[in-house]
């Protein structure tokens, strides 16, 4: 039997298996990244923070451990799931669909590790970035981490394997109508699935113009983790803060 999707955040991301080709992120990475990024925004202690596409909610724990209270989001219903069994009284999670407003005002609201650019209408990209906006209070920021299009573009490995658990992820990875796109084929438990992350490959200035049209106003633009100058050739990430 083979398994076939289109709806492919809405699906991919609620397997397992998408969880096992990733299983290997790494953590010290994100928490880096988390403890650069609120010290630089100031947050207040026990702030509060929104993770919209948290996943599992690995940003949202940490965040929660090192004292801010935190909402988890996602459309992933498997991965919401999971993560409430690590709900306490500062962390929560909820099936959200993230390019609607939450209905809560927070002091960050975080989208992380290229969590952005899967919509297949424009409009649903920028109604996302104005979801953000609401859910800003008056003191907040937002902050979208994505991945350098160029630098990936420019980078991009065509073809390549991957065995994790006993199953052998065959991807290939090519630029299509604006999307970079990867298929990921595999057999397991003795099915044959095919699957597509496929990611709008938004550049700075794409960015800028959805925040020109959301209202909103980009603040600064990191390039890495370490909140390194974004440069366009050679950053893997592209870190916007906007309000």
């Amino acid at each position: 039997m083979t398994n076939n999707t289109t709806k492919w955040f809405a699906s991919w991301f609620d397997t397992k298996f998408y969880h096992i080709l990733y299983s290997d992120r790494n953590d010290a990475e994100a928490q880096l990244f988390m403890d650069n990024i609120t010290q630089y925004l100031n947050l207040p202690e026990r702030g509060t923070v929104l993770d919209l596409a948290c996943g599992k909610g690995r940003h949202s724990r940490y965040l929660n451990k090192i004292g801010y209270n935190v909402t988890g989001a996602d459309l992933s219903e498997n991965s919401i799931t999971y993560a409430k069994q690590f709900e306490n009284e500062r962390l929560k999670f909820e099936v959200h669909n993230m390019c609607k407003p939450f209905g809560e005002e927070f002091d960050a609201v975080f989208n992380l590790f290229t969590s952005f650019g899967y919509f297949d209408k424009d409009e649903d990209n920028l109604n996302t970035i104005k979801a953000i906006k609401s859910n800003l209070n008056e003191s907040g920021f937002g902050v979208i981490d994505f991945m350098n299009t160029e630098f990936v573009i420019e980078n991009l490995v065509a073809k390549n394997s991957k065995e994790v658990d006993g199953i052998t992820f065959n991807m290939q990875r090519f630029v299509k109508d604006g999307y970079i796109v990867k298929e990921i084929n595999f057999e397991a438990e003795g099915e044959t699935y095919n699957f597509e992350e496929r990611v709008k490959a938004f550049t700075l200035a794409d960015f800028e113009d959805l925040f020109k049209r959301a209202g909103v106003t980009l603040l600064e633009v990191f390039g890495d983790y370490k909140l390194r100058k974004f440069r366009a050739k050679t950053s893997e990430r592209l870190i916007m803060i906007f309000k």
